[in-house]
């Protein structure tokens, strides 16, 4: 949503309803290379159409956006991993705790709080979606480290 938004944010308004869609269209396919291939066709529609700011917000994030549909999961568990929703919610309940404190005094006192609000948080976190595929996004992990440390040793 948030590179979403800051594609969008470089568009006139006439032009936004289609980029949303495609965007969407695009981020929702079933595998990277069809993914990568429509945005890299919307990027240069939009760089063709003068809209090089959305085209370069596009191009800038465009892999890191890929991360999640790469690792070849299940839908259900892949549309709960590519929201930022549950570290957001995480975030939020452990600033609505801590702003109670007015000095802090002592890193203890820091992580005490932290704790806190991290207990506050865990009270309304939700079964993750697709949990019995957990076990896939593990294998998932492991083969993609496995390939990014053959990489570098063949650098």
């Amino acid at each position: 949503m948030h590179k979403k938004r800051n594609i969008l944010d470089h568009l006139p308004p006439k032009r936004k309803a289609y980029v949303s869609r495609m965007l969407t269209e695009a981020w929702r396919s079933e595998s990277a290379t069809l993914a990568r291939r429509r945005l890299k066709t919307l990027q240069q529609w939009l760089e063709s159409n003068g809209e090089n700011g959305a085209a370069g917000s596009l191009r800038e994030g465009m892999e890191e956006t890929l991360t999640v549909t790469k690792l070849d999961l299940p839908t259900a568990l892949r549309s709960f991993l590519v929201t930022t929703n549950a570290i957001e919610n995480l975030i939020g309940t452990s600033r609505r705790i801590s702003r109670n404190v007015k000095r802090w005094r002592w890193g203890e006192m820091i992580v005490r709080w932290t704790a806190i609000g991290l207990t506050q948080a865990e009270k309304n976190f939700r079964c993750v979606r697709g949990y019995r595929y957990l076990p896939l996004l593990a294998r998932a992990l492991r083969h993609d480290a496995v390939k990014i440390d053959q990489t570098e040793e063949a650098a």
